[in-house]
Order: structure tokens, then C-alpha cells, then sequence
């Protein structure tokens, strides 16, 4: 069944923007600059291709990973449901939410995606290039590929930038390989600001233990706090340390590496502030 999301448009226009770059990153622009057969040319190569490979095996795991569903008989414990008045209203009724589409219980941190049409636990958001949801057991998969595909992505423009850098263009002809570099240089530019952009905003919700959609309602619950005279903070931000090693686990050596998800467990409860 997670075979067929590789039978969509933007999944497969990620494999060919994949290959394109590597080809021209390497078979192009390295070549050209210091020769695939020298030393440099040989360990730029070999990097490149290193990273491009980290990439890919992200991607596919992102793409056959399930994100997480939350199984049809999940009931809430009520006795456990029970929280201090002072709590914010989504950590109080967390425990006792019902989904209209689903016809069920969800449990803390949980949403349902009209796409999948099922309740995702700790859902972040649904990805199109992806054809898959970004949840509990694939966030940090894509983070991981966020993360390789920013590296790469620099390193390839550095390496347009160096194979431009040492050519002689002040000579007239040869406009399409101007605008060849033209073009690779503002693409490889723009998907590195791009990646770079989506990158730093992960970071930022991973160290406050965030999802995208928590981070929006943590806006309008803030807001409303304000009115009242209260104040606000998301009941599931404990400490910046404790909020990455939730993700990315306990290990540092096992961070990167998209499938060391084993510190997870069923995704129907998180710790809270109140809590510890």
C-alpha cells in the first residue's frame, strides 16, 4: 500500500529534480571546474554524492513511513484526564477530544487530515512531495531530509559558484551556456534559501516541541490568555533539550539517522510542563 504514493506527480518530479541536480552538480559544474579524474574533482564528487544518497534514503523512508493512525477501539482514560484548573484549555480537553469525521476518540496532540482521512497522531502537517503525512513516526525522517537537503543544496551552489568563478566570460558567443549557469545558479539558489527557510523553522518548532498546526493554535490560545488577563505557554514544552531528544531521541551518534526512531513509543501520550 505505501508503494503507490510513488504514483503521484509531485513525488516523482522530486526523483527527476533529484537526478538533474546530481548530474549537473557532478557531470557538469565539478567536471568542468577541477576534472572528475583529479583529486579534488574525485573527493568532491564523492561528497556530493554521499549527501545526495542521504538524501534519497530520507526521502524514501519519509515517503514509505506511516505517520502514525490512531486506531479505531483508542478510548481515553478519563481517571487520567483530570488536570489543575490553572492548565491551558488544550491540555485540559486533550484527552477527551472526539473527531466529527472519524467518529472517535483522539487522543493528545492528535488531527485528522482531510487528505488521508484519518486521525495522524501528533500530526504536523499533510506534505505533497511526499504524498504522505508528516507525523509521529516520520517527522524525524523529514527533518532529517530538511536538514541533508539544505547541506546539499549549498554545496552544490558553491560548486556552480566555483566553476563560474574561473572561467573567462568576458568573449562573445556561447549564450546558452550562460545562460545555463544562469539558470543552475538561481535554482540551486533558490532551493537553498527555500530548504534553508523550511529548515530553520523546524528547528525552531522542535526546540519548543511544536507542530506546525499546535503553533497556530498556540497563536489564537495566546491571544485569547491576553484578553483574559492570563498568560500562555504550550503544555507540551518542557526543556530545549528535552524537546529535540523527544524527536531526534537520546543518542547524539543516532540523530541523524532518519530510522533510529526506537526512544518512540505509541504516540498517545506526551509528557507535560505540569508534569515534571
Amino acid at each position: 500500500m505505501e508503494w503507490k504514493r510513488f504514483l503521484s506527480i509531485p513525488v516523482c518530479s522530486v526523483f527527476l529534480l533529484m537526478g538533474f541536480v546530481y548530474y549537473i552538480t557532478v557531470f557538469i559544474f565539478i567536471e568542468d571546474w577541477v576534472g572528475l579524474q583529479s583529486s579534488a574533482g574525485t573527493l568532491n564528487a564523492m561528497i556530493f554524492t554521499f549527501m545526495a544518497s542521504l538524501c534519497l534514503f530520507s526521502f524514501l523512508v519519509c515517503v514509505l513511513t506511516e505517520p502514525g493512525y490512531v486506531p479505531s477501539p483508542y478510548v481515553p482514560d478519563v481517571e487520567g484526564a483530570a488536570v489543575p484548573q490553572h492548565q491551558e484549555p488544550l491540555n485540559n480537553s486533550s484527552q477527551l477530544r472526539r473527531c466529527d469525521k472519524c467518529v472517535t476518540y483522539k487522543p493528545p496532540r492528535a488531527h485528522h487530515c482531510r487528505v488521508c482521512r484519518r486521525c495522524v497522531l501528533r500530526m504536523d502537517h499533510h506534505c505533497l512531495w511526499i504524498n504522505n503525512c508528516v507525523g509521529y513516526w516520520n517527522y524525524k525522517a523529514f527533518f532529517i531530509l530538511v536538514l541533508y537537503a539544505t547541506i546539499a543544496s549549498i554545496y552544490s551552489s558553491v560548486m556552480i559558484i566555483s566553476c563560474a568563478s574561473q572561467k573567462n566570460w568576458n568573449f562573445s558567443g556561447r549564450i546558452p551556456m550562460k545562460i545555463f549557469f544562469v539558470f543552475s545558479g538561481a535554482m540551486m539558489f533558490g532551493l537553498s534559501i527555500t530548504f534553508g527557510t523550511l529548515l530553520g523553522w523546524h528547528i525552531y518548532l522542535m526546540s519548543c516541541n511544536l507542530t506546525t498546526i499546535e503553533n497556530y493554535e498556540g497563536i489564537r490560545a495566546a491571544w485569547l490568555a491576553r484578553k483574559s488577563g492570563h498568560s500562555y505557554r504550550h503544555p507540551f514544552n518542557l526543556s530545549v533539550y528535552k524537546n529535540i531528544t523527544s524527536v531526534l531521541g537520546p543518542n547524539i551518534l543516532k540523530w541523524l539517522c532518519p530510522t533510529a526512531v526506537s526512544h518512540l513509543k505509541d504516540g498517545m501520550s506526551y509528557p507535560t510542563a505540569h508534569d515534571s
